[in-house]
């Protein structure tokens, strides 16, 4: 028998956001309900074993009663479709005599110190609403309060609506109706996850992209969700950090993020082609944040090739001149950076692509056979293609010119997130090891083309302030400076052009781990 599961969306707000969408006239039911305080408690293995494994244990306090729960991993991005195991018991302490139906005791047989103790709380005042939305019955939880753990507290405010009965359309149809009067953001983490991270000191760091597990029998259709759920929340991790920190590496988790999603749309086109909304959000993703690579390309100038530049030329004073106008300039740049991840627009994008991946006619097509075939034989047939791509374009890639090479640069990319997406469809030992020896060619082959873009984009970068950038006049130090520091680039150009020339004919050798 399977597991309960639950489905949930979840929304953050701010405190005062949550307040006027109690007062929404599609949550109100009818049926006066009283707040209630809800303290939980999370509980793992000092070696959080049971965290590594994707299980939450808590118990909650909800008046007299003691309900203790073992939720496993969702999706992701804000949406939760995960099992739960539910029960009451008589006190604070987790009864571990109740958990026998779930994976709990074979995680803590293994486990070097199994014994569980409290991790953190959350303390929050929750009012409830049973909400109807077209044929679907809703849980509308508002919850206000913080997260409590012994090295400090952060504030929690959120909205979760939960499908009780019905179809995910409905709650996703109600999640926009709110979303248009009220500032919601969609969620990156479950209350729990946040926890943890506040623990370990993850949630205000800058996060990469953590490897895709995807079942070795599941459907093209169910691996090109899992994956886009994936980037959603790569996406949103760092977009939240960047909002607080405006960390320069937020910034490029952001935009690794938007690759890899995007690269996700173009490796699965052939599934996708009989939905237009595919390659309509696809477009609409890259139009919007088009101006984030000026602010990447600002980072990466001023924290590597400018600060070698000084180091090689430590006596010449326009340098540091350029570095003050430069950074000046990448302030700006990121200012449009926050204000695009601030507005309505921004947010209603990523509630359309969440609520196009859950419901859209890709999904919902009867006869889709593309989709609901084996994930195993598309990622072959698609890796096989894009291999194929790069052995054409990058033929003598030495001797290609900057726009030639950066169509391989971006194939190689595709390729190299197409292998993180689907390695875990060949987890043979044979093609464990296979994949190893792929990514490592693919990568020394991505080092050298990211290199020379590198090279291309600061003669961009210096063209526009020498050029005048903010009409203000430029000294003509600053401009001999950035004179020398483009030509310094350009002396590792032929090097650099001869080691991809090199990485690409190594890659082309190297056995595909998927055949």
């Amino acid at each position: 028998m399977g597991a309960p599961r639950e489905i949930e969306l979840k929304l953050q707000c701010e405190g005062d956001d949550l307040a006027e969408l109690g007062r929404h006239p599609l949550l109100q039911s009818g049926e006066a309900v009283e707040p209630r305080v809800l303290i939980s408690t999370y509980f793992d293995t000092a070696g959080h074993d049971l965290r590594a494994a994707g299980l939450t244990l808590r118990v909650r306090i909800d008046g007299d009663r003691h309900i203790q729960t073992v939720k496993a991993d969702g999706a992701g991005a804000g949406l939760f479709d995960r099992p739960e195991w539910e029960t009451d018991i008589s006190g604070a302490e987790p009864d571990l005599t109740l958990l026998a139906d779930t994976p709990v005791p074979a995680i803590l047989a293994d486990a070097e110190a199994p014994d569980v103790i409290a991790m953190f709380s959350t303390v929050v005042e929750r009012s409830t609403r049973a909400v109807r939305y077209g044929a679907s019955r809703l849980s509308a939880a508002l919850d206000h309060g913080r997260i409590e753990t012994p090295d400090g507290d952060v504030p929690l405010s959120e909205l979760e609506l939960e499908l009780e009965d019905g179809t995910p359309g409905d709650l996703f149809a109600l999640t926009q109706a709110l979303a248009e009067t009220v500032p919601l953001r969609l969620g990156s983490l479950s209350k729990s996850a946040r926890g943890f991270s506040l623990i370990d000191g993850s949630l205000s760091r800058p996060s990469k992209a953590t490897a895709i597990r995807l079942d070795e029998e599941a459907t093209a259709g169910e691996a090109f969700r899992a994956i886009a759920l994936a980037c959603l929340r790569h996406l949103r991790l760092n977009e939240d950090v960047f909002l607080h920190t405006r960390a320069p590496e937020g910034l490029h988790q952001i935009r690794v993020a938007l690759r890899r999603l995007r690269s996700a749309f173009s490796l699965f086109k052939p599934m996708l082609a009989a939905d237009p909304a595919a390659n309509h959000l696809r477009e609409e993703i890259k139009r919007v944040t088009e101006p984030f690579g000026q602010a990447r390309n600002l980072d990466v100038f001023l924290e590597t090739t400018l600060p070698a530049e000084i180091v090689r030329r430590p006596e010449e004073p326009g340098l540091l001149d350029l570095r003050t106008r430069l950074e000046a300039e990448r302030d700006r740049a990121h200012d449009t950076v926050i204000a695009t991840l601030e507005s309505q627009s921004w947010r209603g994008l990523i509630l359309d692509l969440a609520t196009w991946l859950e419901t859209g006619p890709w999904r919902t097509g009867a006869d889709a056979p593309l989709r609901d075939g084996s994930a195993r034989d598309f990622a072959a047939d698609v890796l096989d293609r894009f291999r194929r791509r790069i052995r054409k374009s990058g033929r003598h890639l030495d001797r290609l010119d900057a726009e030639a090479r950066h169509e391989v640069r971006i194939a190689s990319k595709k390729l190299r997130y197409g292998s993180e997406f689907f390695a875990s469809l060949y987890a043979e030992k044979k093609a464990h090891k296979l994949h190893k020896t792929f990514v490592s060619a693919l990568s020394d082959l991505q080092d050298h083309l990211g290199a020379l873009n590198d090279m291309a984009t600061a003669h961009t970068v210096l063209a526009g302030l020498v050029t005048g950038g903010d009409g203000a006049p430029v000294p003509g130090e600053t401009v001999f400076a950035a004179g020398l520091a483009a030509g310094d680039g350009e002396a590792d150009t032929k090097s650099l052009l001869k080691a991809a020339a090199r990485a690409h004919e190594d890659l082309l050798e190297v056995k595909p781990f998927w055949r």
